[in-house]
């Protein structure tokens, strides 16, 4: 008993630590890059007047693109949780069940047939095509009895990827705009604009907190859909919300950075680790970790071979892969 209780630690004292982990990646990312700032310097451009012409680069650019990491991080991590959690599928993530690559083969339609679209309709068009995805995994892998297996949603999600990244790229190839779709395929935070932000983040924001509020729903799904029935849950009902939220953070997310992949499964597996199986902490840990780790991804790419830019997407892929390999191998049990 006494050694149960010195290995318990509050959940206060872990959100804390992660709290200062999300701080501690904030600084290293706007510190560091192909220009030399100090933290005085991130210190003035915050609170201070004061105009150069490392102040305006920090305002305009880096701190612009510090945050759409944060957002883009929580959004696909915390989308990742909750599949994993209704599909009680432990290889569920948003880049490998089709969302990401229909968030962006709807962005090149779009881009296509209406050239002078804004933000918001791009945000839109992901939406639309994040559900489209979706529905095209699922709808394929429940065709035969004893569907939404994870074997057969991973398969039906790889091909359904496949073939929509192929339509993303040959619409690119049609209508000449390979150069504008690969710039959001390739996934990256370069030119991200705080006026980009301002549109798209208030619906990132909006999914976490619901997702937040329906998170001991979450749980009780997590564990036995005949336990939730029981218990007097609109289990239909939830799952709709929830597959809602997941639109929401997943084409927002892709709207602003494009395709990424990985995040929403190695996260969650992490946070479990952490937390336990109860989403009412995992949901948040999940936000802070999942910002962080795009955070840091996001400096390495351009430090590491600056002033050259290394994708992002890359970055999170050569260490998501091993990663999804250990998670197969395992059996969804690893962690």
């Amino acid at each position: 008993m006494t050694t149960s209780n010195q290995r318990y630690i509050p959940f206060i004292t872990k959100l804390i630590v992660s709290l200062v982990i999300f701080s501690a990646c904030f600084l290293i990312s706007v510190v560091f890059g192909a220009a030399d700032t100090t933290i005085k310097d991130v210190w003035s451009a915050l609170f201070s007047m004061d105009e150069n012409e490392k102040t305006a680069m920090l305002q305009e650019i880096r701190f612009p693109r510090a945050v759409a990491a944060i957002f883009v991080g929580a959004a696909l991590s915390v989308s990742g949780a909750i599949m994993q959690g209704m599909t009680r599928n432990p290889l569920a993530d948003p880049g490998l069940l089709g969302l990401t690559a229909g968030a962006n083969a709807a962005l090149a339609v779009t881009l296509a047939f209406m050239p002078s679209v804004h933000s918001f309709g791009i945000m839109i068009a992901c939406f639309i095509g994040a559900g489209a995805g979706a529905l095209m995994v699922f709808g394929i892998s429940s065709l035969k009895r004893g569907g939404f297996s994870p074997l057969r949603i991973v398969l039906a999600g790889a091909a359904v990827s496949a073939f929509l990244f192929a339509i993303a790229e040959g619409t690119g190839l049609f209508f000449k705009l390979s150069k504008d779709v690969s710039m959001w395929t390739a996934g990256g935070l370069i030119g991200t604009t705080w006026g980009q932000l301002q549109m798209i983040g208030p619906f990132i924001a909006a999914g976490i907190i619901l997702s937040i509020i329906l998170s001991r729903q979450l749980t009780i799904l997590s564990l036995n859909e005949e336990v939730a029935v029981g218990l007097g849950q609109r289990t239909a009902f939830i799952k709709t919300i929830l597959f809602i939220v997941i639109i929401l953070l997943v084409g927002a997310a892709v709207a602003l950075v494009g395709n990424m992949v990985f995040i929403g499964l190695m996260v969650p597996h992490i946070v479990r680790v952490i937390t336990g199986t109860d989403y009412r902490f995992i949901i948040p840990v999940s936000t802070l970790l999942g910002a962080s780790f795009l955070l840091l991804a996001d400096t390495l790419g351009r430090t590491i071979h600056a002033p050259y830019e290394t994708p992002v997407a890359a970055i999170v892929a050569i260490m998501g892969l091993p990663f999804f390999l250990f998670i197969v191998h395992k059996g969804g049990k690893g962690f």
